[in-house]
């Protein structure tokens, strides 16, 4: 073979590799408008090629053909929409949209600021959504970082948040508790909310502040829900819906340096704990998934770390480091989904393995063993690099459903954020 056609074949091979996932830009920054960021992302349970995404502060982009073409409308909620977008779909395809409140329209100058939960129901596919429904309203503490869960065969929606006592305050007696409500009617009535935390924490938003809270349900209906507090994760879990939990939280991992943690290039960064369960019908049904971030090997070298529970959050297995690089990148902001199909784990997060500055790819691990071992595949199409004079969001967020794998993430350019994702197919990626 010439040297030529060798160099040519590499260069192919080359090409075909960066061009495998299709990045999809879903918004771009508007001058006068905030930001797009901290998207959120989900696959209709009913039809695979419904997806919605929703970005800061008030966006929903739909596509009904598989991500081939997205329109996209704004919410309107006589509560206020506030950000912190977390959509999920139902069992027959509706999608909830979950985020923070805003009543007065004032933002921060207004005590009403943070005064509940919202959540906004579509069903049709993300196009139109109702007024919303009050979630834990209970002024003046504010409330604020929900997450939802969805049970998998009936319409049982759930959500944690944290709520503060007063959102921001240095005061040692303010406090931040994780809380609890779930939906048995799909989405129309919220139960009382009920603190399930037993060490609160403080209201500075950082490393000691209990916050994160992530929920994760199983089909016999039970509950279980991480967080991080002053560098631990949490479990706690609830074996009859949601009415009792446990008399203490279960301290699962160490997280070194805390959640909140300093990546170059970023103005602030966390990682908290994503917990998800396994409601496929293989052998690992009922296992619980969970990733999180830390900088346990230094300030230079952020990682990313998995570890698995099959008998309910009793026992852990040891912190798995998903990236497998050298010691002295920053991996982060990572989140996780489990296709209920097939049990395949996905875990999306930025990476800088491949460069000495702040230039930053998008990856995806997975694993088709339960977590055993994993494979990373860089999916961004090309690098960015943030800037710290402005705010680039919290978190990525990726969904799996039938072998159909979306992850979406932020990035930035010259100061200026976007929102992307990609649509990939498992046969795609993984190779039996």
């Amino acid at each position: 073979m010439s040297r030529l056609i060798f160099a040519l074949m590499i260069l192919m091979n080359t090409a075909y590799v960066q061009a495998q996932f299709k990045n999809l830009v879903l918004a771009t920054q508007v001058d006068g408008i905030y930001p797009p960021l901290e998207p959120s992302i989900a696959i209709s349970r009913k039809n695979p090629k419904n997806i919605v995404a929703g970005v800061v502060l008030d966006k929903a982009i739909y596509t009904k053909d598989g991500g081939l073409s997205w329109k996209t409308t704004t919410l309107k909620s006589r509560y206020g929409v506030y950000g912190d977008p977390a959509l999920i779909s139902d069992v027959k395809g509706h999608f909830y949209y979950f985020h923070l409140a805003d009543p007065s329209g004032e933002g921060r100058s207004n005590e009403a600021w943070l005064d509940r939960i919202v959540v906004q129901k579509s069903t049709d596919g993300g196009e139109s959504w109702n007024d919303g429904e009050s979630i834990g309203y209970n002024p003046p503490a504010d409330q604020d970082k929900e997450w939802p869960a969805v049970h998998p065969r009936k319409q049982y929606i759930y959500t944690t948040w944290t709520q503060f006592d007063k959102y921001g305050l240095t005061d040692p007696n303010c406090h931040s508790n994780i809380l609890f409500s779930m939906s048995t009617n799909a989405g129309k009535k919220w139960s009382k909310a009920v603190q399930i935390n037993q060490t609160p924490g403080d209201c500075v938003d950082d490393d000691n502040t209990a916050e994160g809270a992530v929920p994760a349900v199983d089909a016999r209906g039970r509950v279980f829900v991480a967080w991080s507090n002053q560098g631990t994760i949490f479990l706690d879990r609830s074996f009859d819906g949601g009415k009792t939990w446990l008399t203490n939280d279960l301290a699962i991992a160490k997280q070194e340096g805390g959640w909140a943690m300093k990546i170059p290039g970023l103005s602030r960064s966390n990682g908290m704990p994503v917990l998800k369960i396994d409601n496929s019908k293989g052998r690992l049904n009922g296992s619980l998934y969970l990733v999180w971030a830390d900088q346990r090997n230094g300030e230079d070298d952020t990682d990313i770390w998995f570890m698995r529970s099959t008998n309910q959050g009793d026992f852990w297995t040891q912190p798995l480091r998903i990236n497998q690089d050298e010691a002295g990148k920053h991996q982060f902001l990572p989140w996780l989904a489990v296709d209920d199909e097939t049990g395949y784990i996905y875990i999306v997060y930025y990476d800088r393995r491949a460069y000495d500055d702040l230039q930053t790819d998008v990856y995806l691990a997975y694993s088709i063993d339960g977590g055993a071992s994993f494979k990373e595949q860089k999916i961004s199409e090309a690098p960015f690099i943030p800037t710290e004079e402005k705010f680039f969001g919290d978190y990525t967020n990726i969904d799996a459903f039938k072998g159909m794998i979306t992850p979406i993430w932020t990035r930035m350019d010259d100061g200026r954020t976007s929102v992307l994702t990609t649509v990939i197919k498992d046969s795609e990626l993984i190779k039996k």
